[in-house]
């Protein structure tokens, strides 16, 4: 029987992994792709590792510091997980199946890292001919840096996000043209250095629009663009067209937790990962989660860093047969949170806490009024994630919540 098996060869897998065998659990590592890394090495540019490995890397990089340091950690590829079974709080099993045939290994825990998936153009909302030249961002990414094939020579995007900024520089850097960058928010999703990029290149950018049709014979040949209000409603009228060969859609991740629901593992509609413990325990006892299937991260340092506290969880859950707590204090969000995970602390150990603002505001309070904490911020932004490290004695002053809201500074 193995101590852990891990899901997902990204890099919150592959920290897991290692972190797990470094406290002397015996751990499988599977991934559904014939390599590990997730999406870093479709990843070429820099601005990857900065507080995980304290140096600047690209995705292939960052990747590759993980996979060389897997020695004693049992890793098969081409393995798809088809099920998990809870057969007890103490035992499970995970059915596979790879190039050697369908597999079931029992495990005494499990690390849910399956990342996540991208939004494709039916989910929101895009109608019209079924032509070629549609990708996700993902798709477009993995097609340039992986196989060396470029998606297109006129490209409009859909979504400000980063992997959508980034994009946009990619295709810029080919020789492409970028001839509009399209987010349906009054303001950008991306990160400031992101955002950048759009002024670099000379992009435009429409705040409040949506792509709403897509036009071509065989091939996009042209999209259909609408103005919002802000309530996200078209504007009759404001519709105009602009004409390209590729439609790249950037407009989100959503946690690929399937499996997870599978088996009747509760689901946190705001995160739309698993609702989990402090040591990123799910509702199911010895199933915990890391990475984009616990929540959309904006930096894969973080993805490691949970990738890390989720086999000290089940390290800790193995050592004395469960995570154990005397009280457990919820998580509540407050004015302007839209997200927080995890969703539940003890007090008996320091967490770090993710958090996701709704709107952006300036000169504002990070504020936990149960215990008193207060952090000033100069500007918050829904692209940015809030991380902030409650430690111990401050969450034991708290009796059975502890609210997590941003407010202006007075």
């Amino acid at each position: 029987m193995y101590d852990v098996v891990v899901i997902g060869g990204g890099p919150a897998g592959m920290a897991a992994a290692i972190r797990a065998r470094d406290l002397g659990l015996r751990v499988l590592l599977l991934d559904d792709n014939d390599y590990l890394g997730g999406i870093l090495p479709q990843c070429i540019h820099p601005g990857f590792g900065i507080h995980y490995f304290k140096e600047e890397l690209t995705g292939p990089e960052f990747a590759y510091k993980l996979m060389s340091n897997l020695e004693g950690v049992e890793v098969k590829t081409s393995a798809r997980v088809l099920e998990i079974i809870n057969y007890s709080d103490i035992e499970k099993f995970v059915v596979y199946t790879s190039p050697e045939g369908v597999k079931k290994v029992p495990t005494r825990t499990i690390i849910y890292a399956a990342g996540a998936r991208e939004r494709h153009a039916f989910e929101i909302g895009i109608v019209g001919d079924r032509v070629s030249g549609i990708y996700t961002a993902g798709e477009a990414q993995t097609l340039m840096d992986i196989y060396g094939i470029m998606p297109g020579k006129e490209i409009v995007i859909v979504g400000s996000g980063d992997v959508g900024l980034i994009m946009a520089r990619r295709f810029s850097l080919e020789g492409a043209r970028v001839k509009a960058v399209i987010e349906l928010m009054p303001y950008p999703g991306g990160l400031a250095r992101n955002i950048m990029i759009l002024r670099d290149f000379n992009i435009p950018l429409y705040l409040s629009h949506k792509v709403v049709e897509v036009r071509g014979r065989g091939r996009v040949e042209r999209v259909k663009v609408v103005k919002v209000d802000e309530n996200l409603r078209e504007i009759p009228g404001s519709e105009f067209w602009i004409k390209a060969d590729t439609l790249v859609i950037s407009a989100g991740l959503i946690p690929n937790v399937r499996l997870l629901s599978d088996i009747g593992v509760v689901i946190d509609p705001s995160t739309g990962g698993p609702v989990v413990n402090d040591r990123l325990e799910t509702s199911i006892p010895g199933i915990f989660v890391a990475g984009n299937a616990l929540l959309i991260n904006d930096l894969v340092d973080y993805v490691a860093e949970q990738g890390e506290l989720a086999a000290e969880g089940a390290k800790e859950f193995i050592d004395n047969g469960g995570i154990l707590s005397k009280h457990w204090i919820k998580i509540e969000k407050g004015e302007n949170i839209r997200l927080v995970a995890p969703h539940y602390v003890s007090g008996e150990r320091d967490v770090w806490l993710y958090a996701r603002v709704r709107r952006p505001m300036e000169n504002v309070v990070l504020e936990f009024p149960e215990i008193g904490k207060r952090i000033r911020l100069p500007v918050v932004k829904p692209a940015e994630m809030l991380r902030i490290k409650l430690r111990a004695k401050e969450i034991r002053e708290a009796e059975n919540k502890i609210t997590i809201r941003v407010i202006e500074n007075d």
